[in-house]
């Protein structure tokens, strides 16, 4: 899949708030750039970016959050290059969550949790990713083998993150969540 190269300011000119990204404009790049991915089940893998910022926002998540939530899966899948993220119109603390939320090949799960963890908000959007990935209705349309293959690999992420359940947290503590791979961009280790 071809990045999606919408024009960013300067890297010379950091972004003053009024010239960020509106919330309506990640969410239109982050469609945009996943266009023609579907999840496992064959659904449109926007639905998982807008069920993630959903969480994210229901969890207590911030604008700069949400905006990550959007972005969640876009430099891992190709779909954005680092370079369009780094001089994107966005908080360094929302690059910063994407960047932390970017799985690297062959990395080890517990050096991925571990950088979730060490970067602040991060921790609430991969919460959200995960409780969307770990959603028994979602997972109940994969066969048994795969079904049970995610359901221990998000456990397990989860209890690296420090996340009892997935589902339960509530409040703002920008704290908690997954990452992975889908549809076109093929993915191959989770529903969505």
């Amino acid at each position: 899949m071809n990045p999606v190269s919408p024009t960013p300011p300067s890297p010379s000119t950091p972004p003053t708030p009024s010239a960020r990204l509106s919330l309506t404009e990640v969410e239109a790049v982050a469609r945009a750039a996943h266009a023609g991915q579907t999840d496992k089940a064959g659904r449109p893998y926007a639905e998982h970016l807008r069920a993630v910022a959903e969480g994210v926002r229901r969890r207590g998540g911030d604008d700069e959050q949400i905006a990550a939530a959007w972005l969640h899966d876009a430099v891992e899948d190709d779909a954005l290059s680092e370079d369009w993220l780094r001089e994107a119109a966005l908080s360094r603390r929302t690059k910063d969550i994407v960047l932390a939320l970017t799985k690297r090949p062959g990395e080890p799960p517990e050096a991925y949790a571990a950088r979730i963890l060490a970067t602040p908000g991060a921790p609430l959007v991969k919460e959200a990713d995960l409780a969307h990935n770990a959603d028994p209705a979602r997972l109940a349309v994969l066969d048994g083998p795969t079904r049970t293959r995610l359901t221990e690999k998000y456990a397990r992420m989860r209890a690296l993150l420090g996340q009892a359940d997935g589902n339960a947290r509530t409040g703002r503590t920008g704290q908690s969540g997954q990452s992975g791979q889908s549809g076109q961009s093929g993915r191959t280790d989770r529903p969505d």
